[in-house]
């Protein structure tokens, strides 16, 4: 069933995170990674040893939501987390030995499905898409875009 786009850009992004996403996950599946896991290992390996705070903001996630994503990935070995040596309340997030081999191991399929993105979708159109997408994550445009709490006593029942 075709449905037709809607005018909702926060339902668009969402179909078409989890539409391209499937494809990503299909691809990286020999891997055993996921794709949101292989993008968190990559975003590692790029900035050597973050902070939580640092990769939960490269990353745009929350900080609950990172700790969730990495759980599996120190669980097996692939990160580690430990206290930062200047500053013993932040943790710093490593790629452990296992966790770099597994990363080198999938990039191959990331790279055949990032091909194939751009084979079938055109690459002029992908990096259009990419910097567009890159503007909405940028600092000023959250600030810009946050929607401010309704100012006239309006409450709504607690969840």
């Amino acid at each position: 069933m075709t449905i037709p786009p809607t005018r909702c850009s926060y339902a668009a992004l969402r179909r078409a995170t989890r539409s391209v996403g499937q494809l990503y996950d299909d691809a990286l599946a020999p891997s055993g990674l996921r794709a949101t896991q292989y993008g968190l290992l990559a975003m590692i390996r790029r900035l050597g040893s973050p902070t939580m705070g640092e990769l939960a903001e490269a990353m745009v996630m929350d900080l609950s939501g990172l700790a969730h994503t990495l759980k599996p990935l120190a669980r097996d070995g692939h990160v580690s987390v430990v206290p930062d040596p200047r500053d013993r309340r932040a943790r710093r997030i490593a790629l452990t030995p296992a966790g770099a081999a597994r990363v080198a191991a999938a990039t191959p399929l990331w790279r055949a499905a990032q091909d194939r993105f751009e084979d079938v979708f055109g690459l002029e159109q992908s990096d259009l898409l990419r910097d567009l997408l890159h503007r909405l994550t940028l600092p000023e445009f959250r600030t810009a875009l946050a929607i401010p709490a309704p100012d006239d006593g309006t409450t709504f029942p607690a969840r």
